[in-house]
């Protein structure tokens, strides 16, 4: 069986969102769609799915029923299953990562995923998850444009390979970021700065040349800007239908489960955000 794509709902507006991305990303995938709504710890007596939901109460049930009926009134093609395991969210969506091909949250909502939000579920799951984990919060439509942000780091490369597979997927442009800062003030421009822009796009496009082989369609902006890589990349969300960081990057402290620039983008990014890890 294909891997699914794994959604959390919890009949809030952000899930409901999260949820029609998830859907049209399945279909774009030809995937299934799983669509997992936790219930509280409190419901732990059953030890099947079956039992679970049974136990759940109608408000729980009509949670995945309603999501269940609004992607396939979307979708009627699409593969979709549910599910009502108990617990916490963080510790159930990670056992669901490990066997999704990714994993799609809102940023907060009410009920079981009341928490989503940077420095609880999502920030944990974001961290942890095997698998690419998107975090949507604002829905952005008609840019034609996927964003991904790179440094070269293990991480990030696997960032641009998730971006690459995504605009293809979309017939979208793909706007590739190394962003970069100078140690000296902005109004000074030295031909040691100059030839350090020069020396970081050269390793951008190595970074991009082995994917544009594989991706020989898809068309691919460079952008190497001078400033912190949260501005620049926050900037150009504005103006795309996804943002793909690394879970980390060359920065960062190795045992860290998530780096500050992917930290701070779940705040600051105005379109879907999607992190990725490499694969062990």
């Amino acid at each position: 069986m294909t891997d699914p794509l794994v959604v959390g709902v919890d009949g809030s507006g952000r899930s409901l969102r999260a949820l029609v991305w998830a859907a049209h990303e399945a279909a774009l995938r030809h995937c299934p769609l799983r669509i997992v709504h936790v219930l509280p710890p409190a419901h732990s007596y059953a030890t099947t799915e079956e039992g679970r939901a049974w136990e759940a109460g109608d408000w729980d049930r009509g949670v995945i029923t309603e999501a269940t009926a609004i992607v396939r009134e979307a979708h009627p093609d699409l593969e979709v299953t549910s599910a009502l395991p108990s617990g916490t969210p963080a510790a159930v969506l990670l056992t669901e990562a490990e066997e999704a091909r990714a994993v799609v949250l809102g940023t907060k909502g009410t009920g079981g995923f009341g928490t989503l939000f940077v420095g609880s579920v999502a920030l944990q799951v974001v961290g942890h998850a095997p698998c690419p984990v998107v975090v949507v919060n604002h829905v952005t439509t008609g840019h034609s444009r996927v964003v991904v942000g790179t440094d070269g780091s293990a991480h990030s490369l696997a960032a641009l390979a998730y971006a690459f597979e995504q605009a293809a997927l979309r017939g979208a442009e793909l706007r590739a970021v190394h962003a970069w800062s100078h140690p000296g003030p902005h109004a000074y421009v030295s031909a040691a700065q100059d030839a350090m822009a020069k020396e970081r796009r050269q390793a951008l496009e190595e970074w991009l040349a082995p994917l544009r082989e594989r991706y020989p369609d898809v068309e691919v902006a460079e952008r190497v800007p001078d400033e912190p890589p949260v501005t620049a990349l926050a900037r150009a969300s504005d103006r795309a239908d996804l943002l793909v960081v690394g879970s980390r990057g060359l920065g960062g402290f190795h045992g860290l489960a998530l780096g500050s620039v992917s930290h701070h983008l779940l705040q600051f990014s105005q379109c879907p955000l999607a992190v990725v890890r490499p694969r062990t």
